[in-house]
């Protein structure tokens, strides 16, 4: 892994600084459980914005696509992905407690001094997954009904049959 960029947050969105790159997938050590394969890389836009409904905010892209496992038929799911969120930065815990949650309002994080890039991008990634991704079409259903058939368990029926004493 090369070195991961880290940003102020707050710095970051009071400049207006910008980072762009590519990071493989394979980078992701949380994504690995849903991930069919881990091939491929993400292009990804960090952009400091100083006001945005009043306060600082990092707003993030990512583009590219995850290979996840269908949970019918256990195959390969491209997942694409294009993300496009604001994260609104507050300076303490306290500070995102004391406002209400707005349902359509952008996300509220907490800004550090040492805030990775790479740790943004994750979490963005996780949220982004479904909870049980499955093709809208597969041979799911048929593929459970084809090992039930042919169940190793399934030549016992004629050796339980065949053996009279």
């Amino acid at each position: 892994m090369s070195r991961q960029p880290v940003i102020d947050g707050l710095e970051f969105a009071r400049t207006g600084s910008k980072l762009q790159g590519v990071w493989p997938v394979a980078d992701f050590p949380r994504l690995r459980d849903a991930l069919h394969a881990d091939a491929g890389s993400l292009r990804y836009e960090i952009e400091g914005v100083p006001e945005e409904q009043g306060r600082p905010t990092l707003r993030l892209r990512v583009d590219g696509a995850l290979q996840l496992v269908c949970q019918r038929c256990l195959g390969a799911l491209e997942l694409p992905l294009r993300i496009d969120v604001s994260l609104q930065l507050a300076a303490t815990q306290a500070e995102i407690d004391a406002e209400p949650l707005a349902a359509e309002g952008p996300e509220r994080i907490v800004a550090g001094r040492e805030m990775p890039v790479h740790d943004l991008i994750e979490d963005e990634l996780l949220l982004a997954i479904p909870i049980a991704p499955r093709h809208e079409r597969c041979g799911g259903r048929e593929a459970v009904a084809a090992r039930a058939t042919n169940s190793p368990f399934a030549g016992l029926r004629g050796l339980i049959g065949s053996t009279k004493h």
